[in-house]
Formats: structure tokens, C-alpha cells, sequence
């Protein structure tokens, strides 16, 4: 090696399923040497052709490297997969899916086993790796030397995020944000379905919708400002009292069209309730509130 070359990290890596390949793929294409172990020997095979070194075992595998990455399809999986494996001195970097307790409870489980542990959360799709402009990344939370250490390394494929020592706290954006992704598609379908019986055309329909979605999402802004500050009432345009005054044109719309309302009751009745407090004059924020009593 010459003084200006940098050695790439050997890693191994459990897991090929799309996204465990897309990661594989990535780190290979970069030149970082990769052990991978899947639970279906087929799935490694074409990576195996790829220079990827796969081992028969998980236990094997995790003997390779220090650095060991964990992309399975549950946190029971991960536990089945690691059960013989000695993990002392291991830095071991989980991007399973799992929720806040189930992170944590797995960096306590690391620990006792003498690793080190970051928990990750993917915020991405398979076709979003290795490609920079496709904005996806991964939440990271646990140890920030941990993260430091392989910083470099686990920006290969996405971004990287580190979001706080608390292990449970990539979980819980991760599933933070897809819930309010969640909460978007459902007002688009319910959109969708108003006009579904209309002669308007869904694809003319989609820009407005796109458009007005990406117009009213800054509205979070707001409500973060208003949460932290307990002044609900701050920079306020339309109050709670005139929405709620509102809403019976949503729902009367709704039937006219022949459109259930069942996606828009739940959001209209904690705006009620919130009402009913005697909070009229604040923004939407107090719903929040109601959500986590």
C-alpha cells in the first residue's frame, strides 16, 4: 500500500434479502472485502461469483470481521441467526426493522455478550443504494464511538443519520416517519376516491395533489415550534374552532360521492374532543396530546 492509499474495512454482513444485496453490492463495488451468511445458501451464490466470500455458517461468518451488519427480516431472526456466535469484541451494527424496546433490549443482549452495538433504521428502498441522489439514509442510534469508528464505512451504500445513544432511537424515527407517510397515502387515497367516480382523469389529478401535499408539509415546523414552546396558539391562520366548523363539508362531500369517511373520522373526532377542552383558538397541535394520554 502506498501513503496515499486508504484500507477499505472487511466486514460481514447476515442477511441477503433485497435490501441485504443492495448493501453487499454496494460495499463489493466500493472495495471493501465482504463475508456474507444467509440462511438460504442460494441467495449468495451470485455474490459468491462477485468476489463475495460466503461462509456456511453465521458463527462463521461473524468470526471474519470485527465489523458485523445484521439485515434480517425480524429481531426474532437476528437472535436465532447470532445464537452460536461468540460476539466478543465484535462492533455489531443491526439495520433489522425492529421497534424502540426490541433495540434496546438487543443492545443490552450485545453487551452481555461483549460487543459493541448501533441500531439502525433504514430509510430507504432496495434501488435507493449505492445511489447518493436518490436521498435515501439510515438512522443510527447507540454508541456515538461506535458510530464514529465505521462512520465512513456505513455511508457507502446510503447516508448515515446518528440520532442519539439511546439504542431505541433509530427504531423510533424510522417508525416515526413511516407512520406519517402512512397518514399521507391515506388522505391521497381517500383524495383518489372522491373523484374515482368522475370524469377526471387520476394521472392530471396526481400533480395537484403532489403539489399540495409538498405546499402544506412545511405546517410540521410549526407544530415542532408550537410543542416546544407549549404555545399552541403561536403563528396561528386557522384555528381549531374554524376547522372543526369545517369539517361536516368533508364529511357531507364524502357521502355525496358514495366515499367512506372512516380515514378522515379519527383525525375529526380528536379535533372535536380537543375542541370540547375549551381549545379553540389553538392550531391543530393539541392532538398530539390526546394521542399520547
Amino acid at each position: 500500500m502506498t501513503k496515499h492509499t486508504v484500507e477499505k474495512t472487511s466486514l460481514t454482513l447476515l442477511g441477503l434479502g433485497a435490501m441485504g444485496t443492495a448493501l453487499a453490492r454496494t460495499w463489493l463495488a466500493a472495495g471493501h472485502r465482504l463475508t456474507v451468511w444467509n440462511r438460504n445458501p442460494a441467495r449468495a451464490a451470485a455474490l459468491a461469483a462477485e468476489g463475495v466470500r460466503v461462509s456456511d455458517s453465521a458463527a462463521e461468518a461473524v468470526a471474519a470481521n470485527t465489523l458485523v451488519v445484521v439485515c434480517l427480516l425480524d429481531d426474532a431472526s437476528v437472535g436465532e441467526a447470532l445464537a452460536d456466535s461468540d460476539l466478543t469484541g465484535k462492533d455489531l451494527v443491526n439495520l433489522t426493522t425492529s421497534t424502540p424496546a426490541q433495540a434496546r433490549a438487543r443492545d443490552e443482549w450485545a453487551r452481555e455478550r461483549g460487543a459493541r452495538y448501533l441500531d439502525g433504521g433504514i430509510m430507504a428502498v432496495p434501488p435507493m443504494i449505492g445511489v447518493p441522489e436518490a436521498g435515501g439514509y439510515v438512522f443510527y442510534s447507540g454508541s456515538p464511538e461506535l458510530f464514529e469508528r465505521h462512520r465512513e464505512t456505513l455511508g457507502v451504500p446510503v447516508g448515515t443519520t446518528y440520532v442519539g445513544e439511546d439504542a431505541g432511537f433509530a427504531a423510533l424515527h424510522d417508525v416515526a416517519l413511516l407512520s406519517a407517510m402512512y397518514g399521507m397515502f391515506a388522505g391521497a387515497a381517500h383524495a383518489f376516491a372522491l373523484i374515482r367516480k368522475e370524469d377526471i382523469d387520476p394521472v392530471s389529478f396526481a400533480p395537484l395533489l403532489a403539489d399540495w401535499l409538498v405546499a402544506m408539509a412545511p405546517g410540521v415546523h410549526q407544530t415542532a415550534d408550537q410543542l416546544r414552546s407549549g404555545d399552541y396558539t403561536k403563528g396561528v391562520v386557522s384555528n381549531l374552532a374554524m376547522q372543526v366548523a369545517g369539517t361536516p363539508t368533508f364529511l357531507n362531500t364524502a357521502e355525496q360521492q358514495g366515499v367512506s369517511s372512516e380515514l378522515l373520522d379519527p383525525y375529526f373526532e380528536l379535533m372535536r374532543r380537543r375542541l370540547s377542552e375549551g381549545s379553540g383558538e389553538e392550531d391543530l397541535t393539541g392532538v398530539v396530546d390526546l394521542l399520547v394520554r
